[in-house]
């Protein structure tokens, strides 16, 4: 019994020796190993990032394929923004009366054709009054007309047949006619004055059709957008007294299209051309780059600044860019003297990001969809909005060109979570 004790005790000691052995913990060397390899996993990534489909949308990321570019010289000129006076209305009265109500603010955004102003106008109400007057003459005098033809007709007939009536009263009955047709074609001529003075005056051919209809005088002429675009004038208060003198009560223009206007210096004044290619830059006041076209060259030089204006369309519908902001214009140049440049990699300046002290670009990862990576490259001296690539990429290789910002982000996001 002592013996079979002894042999359980001695088996049990063994068994735990045993798991011991085989569940025992990895020894140091096996722990700087696994260490090792998922620094090396890590670092694999550590360039990467990784968007979900609705971010790559929100914040417009494009991806397209590293071409060469000409670069034409550029130089720079200090400019002024200005509206588009070729996209600008002033809204004045054709009539002369009170304001009644006022349909916009200062700042509104407008549609062409909608309200802003309504005037009621005593003038207004006279002249509806005299186009309805008018159009009954006219109503008046056409059946008179019918009535002298037919008898004109039958004394002739009856003169003709049987000599019932005399040359004489034949010819009266002619007379009275014409004067009857007379009378319908001055009547006419005035109803058509008439209606001429109410479009003077503002109404539509749909109002003068529906006052026709109606016979409702009404004396309030509302004053309507011509051009879609912000109010950024209003001179005119509820109440007040308006007249056709008066230049504008409101003044409305295209936010969208402004023109920078550049002042060239007298020696780079002949490198420039109409229809090139400019870029807009307002530094701190606005961090995009805005292309726009020369639209006009001024013919004369300033003789006390020895400049000439140059004049630039330039499309900002974000609407950043504000009359009167002072920016930089960068001008396309005329061709070198040794004839056009020879075509090289760029990339837009939008492209280009300096991480952690690199310059470098983000192009997408193969065979991983929505990844990017951080590419170093070497640049040159920006042109006209395209920076050239000296090294890290090559024709036909694909890079983000809009919205790589975001990547910057989200690298130095990760980059932060890994230091911690």
């Amino acid at each position: 019994m002592f013996r079979l004790l002894l042999m359980m005790i001695v088996l049990f000691a063994y068994s735990l020796t045993g798991c011991s052995r085989s569940g025992e913990a990895p020894t140091e060397h096996d722990e700087a190993d696994d260490h090792d390899h998922a620094h090396e996993g890590e670092a694999a990534h550590t360039d990467e990032v990784v968007l979900t489909a609705q971010a790559i949308e929100h914040y417009g990321l494009k991806t397209e394929a590293v071409r060469l570019w000409q670069l034409l010289p550029t130089f720079m000129a200090p400019a002024r923004i200005g509206f588009n006076t070729e996209a600008i209305a002033h809204v004045g009265s054709p009539l002369s009366g009170r304001v009644v109500e006022l349909k916009v603010r200062l700042g509104d955004n407008v549609l062409a054709g909608d309200p802003l102003v309504v005037v009621e106008s005593p003038e207004l109400g006279t002249a509806q009054s005299d186009f309805l007057i008018k159009r009954t003459a006219v109503d008046t005098a056409a059946p008179a007309v019918d009535l002298a033809r037919a008898t004109w007709d039958r004394a002739r007939n009856l003169f003709e047949s049987t000599q019932g009536l005399t040359l004489t009263e034949v010819q009266q009955r002619e007379a009275e006619y014409k004067a009857a047709s007379a009378a319908l074609k001055s009547a006419e001529v005035e109803a058509v004055a008439a209606e001429n003075r109410l479009h003077l005056l503002g109404m539509s051919q749909e109002q003068v059709e529906t006052l026709a209809r109606s016979g409702e005088v009404n004396p309030r002429s509302t004053l309507a957008a011509p051009i879609a675009g912000e109010v950024v004038l209003r001179e005119v208060t509820l109440g007040e007294l308006v007249h056709p003198e008066r230049e504008a009560l409101i003044v409305l223009a295209d936010m969208t299209s402004l023109w920078a206007l550049a002042e060239v210096p007298e020696a780079r004044i002949q490198e420039v051309r109409l229809g090139a290619t400019a870029w807009i830059n307002a530094g701190e006041l606005d961090p995009h780059r805005h292309e726009g076209q020369v639209s006009y060259i001024a013919p004369a030089i300033d003789p006390k600044t020895r400049t000439a204006t140059v004049r630039v369309v330039v499309e900002c519908n974000d609407r950043s860019l504000k009359p009167g902001n002072f920016v930089q214009i960068e001008l396309v140049g005329s061709m070198p003297a040794d004839g056009e440049p020879q075509p090289v990699l760029a990339v837009p300046e939008s492209a280009i990001q300096t991480v952690e002290g690199d310059t470098a670009v983000f192009v997408p990862v193969d065979g991983e969809p929505n990844t990017f990576a951080k590419r170093k490259v070497t640049i040159g001296q920006p042109v006209g909005g395209l920076v050239p690539i000296m090294t890290g990429l090559v024709e036909g290789e694909h890079f983000v060109s809009a919205g790589s910002f975001i990547l910057k982000a989200e690298l130095g996001k990760s980059a932060a979570e890994h230091s911690h």
